[in-house]
């Protein structure tokens, strides 16, 4: 999708309306008048070639919004016969590398199970950090992947040769938890995983100085959610391949930590299982034990992620995180608020997590902030249990799941949670349906912010 240079690349003037009337001024007639012509309006998504003095092409004018810059070129790479192409406007670097985000994310195919044509333009990367550009692809292609693969060939045992693949490419530390020692130290994610043929595991990697700061990542790692024995109807299990979207933009974000070197002692906690039915499965009103000590009261089987994240959260506040971050497809509630490209975030410390949504929008990756709500804690302390994993109100799902999961973190850890849904409903250019990345530049850019941008 890229390349470093060329000496016979075609220039892409990227403009929205109001910018090609300025474009025509200064474009040479022959130009001018062919734009004339045709009736392009630049509008976004669309684009025109303009011939050249001998035939070829001598320009591509890109429509877009004003403010795009992310998804400016993202419908070319499809549309653009096989050639070199850069990037012709006035943008500071930080624009253009993220157009060329877009781009790449533009060529972006799933092509596993079904032979698929590939775009073959090329954009020369000129900005100012092309390796930051390619990893951002490289790691948001990863998440699309893993979640676009059906359970059928992803189960708890593939995600964790995923990982371990991913830790040895790095150097990493890799372990994973299962089988008796499961049952005896994880209980909540054994319960939860005991009725699927394939065994639940905890997934755990380790990468960077010991002596720096401790960042631990959490990912919600259901390959394959049922509902459980409050079965989910047909309509609703159709999406639930991508239920361990939180695992794969853990091991997503590790990768970008690890490709471009940040300065941090990562450690990643993978739970993964899937939630099944089966004559030994977890039933509503059972009370679990958790690897904390709390116990749970079961008020819905179909609640399963924060269940499972409870011990990974444990475990990571026990190894000395100084900060955690958790990416879960966790509630519906949260798309009925925010819908699906808005995930929301949640944290202890609300001037982080308002800083992180005011950088989220600025690098045109969204995410809003929301309260930990501490009145709604209450519907979650039922009479027989410490907690439970569903509330009293069919209101406000989204912040009693963080107030469940919020439990779980030791106090003074920097705790941050973000409800994701990981998935495209419908195409659009650079977004195809399916598998989505979400939060991850800004999440990454953010760390880069508080540990120092690496060299």
């Amino acid at each position: 999708m890229f390349i470093d240079s060329s000496s016979r690349s075609i220039p892409v003037y990227s403009v929205d309306k109001a910018g090609l009337e300025s474009w025509k001024q200064s474009a040479p007639p022959a130009w001018r008048d062919w734009v004339e012509a045709s009736g392009f309006k630049a509008g976004a998504g669309s684009h025109l070639l303009v011939p050249g003095e001998h035939g070829g092409i001598g320009a591509v004018l890109a429509g877009r919004e004003s403010t795009d810059r992310l998804w400016a070129l993202a419908h070319l790479p499809a549309a653009l016969p096989e050639g070199d192409y850069h990037l012709e406007v006035d943008w500071a670097d930080e624009e253009r590398d993220r157009a060329a985000v877009g781009w790449g994310l533009g060529g972006y195919r799933f092509d596993r199970y079904k032979q698929l044509d590939r775009p073959r333009a090329r954009l020369v990367l000129d900005g100012s950090e092309p390796e930051r550009v390619r990893a951002f692809v490289d790691a948001s292609c990863f998440v699309r992947d893993l979640v676009n693969t059906p359970a059928i060939d992803l189960g708890p045992g593939e995600l964790a040769e995923t990982a371990e693949g991913l830790a040895d490419e790095r150097a990493a530390d890799f372990q994973v938890f299962q089988g008796e020692r499961l049952e005896r130290e994880f209980p909540a994610i054994h319960v939860v995983g005991q009725a699927a043929s394939r065994a639940p595991r905890l997934i755990r990697m380790q990468w960077g100085r010991e002596d720096a700061p401790a960042l631990a990542l959490v990912g919600k790692g259901v390959i394959f959610d049922s509902g459980g024995l409050n079965i989910k109807p047909g309509s609703g299990m159709v999406l639930m391949k991508k239920d361990m979207g939180g695992a794969a933009h853990v091991l997503g974000l590790a990768k970008l930590i690890m490709t471009l070197g940040l300065d941090v002692n990562l450690r990643v906690y993978i739970p993964a299982v899937e939630n099944a039915i089966a004559g030994n499965a977890y039933r509503p009103s059972d009370i679990i034990r958790t690897r904390k000590g709390t116990s749970v009261e079961i008020g819905n089987t179909d609640a399963e992620g924060r269940v499972v994240l409870s011990d990974a959260l444990t475990l990571a506040s026990e190894e000395g995180a100084e900060r955690i971050i958790d990416f879960a497809t966790l509630t519906g509630a949260a798309r009925v608020a925010l819908g699906e490209d808005l995930p929301p975030i949640y944290a202890r410390d609300i001037d982080s997590a308002r800083t992180i949504q005011d950088l989220s929008f600025a690098v045109e990756d969204p995410l809003w902030q929301m309260p930990l709500f501490e009145p709604y804690r209450q519907q979650i302390q039922p009479a027989i249990a410490d907690i439970s994993n569903t509330g009293t109100s069919s209101f406000g799902g989204s912040l009693t799941a963080a107030l469940f999961l919020d439990h779980f973190v030791e106090s003074g850890i920097d705790w941050y949670h973000l409800d994701i849904y990981a998935w495209n409903l419908s195409d659009r250019p650079g977004r195809p349906a399916g598998g989505e990345a979400q939060g991850l530049r800004s999440i990454w850019q953010w760390l880069a912010d508080v540990y120092g941008t690496p060299d």
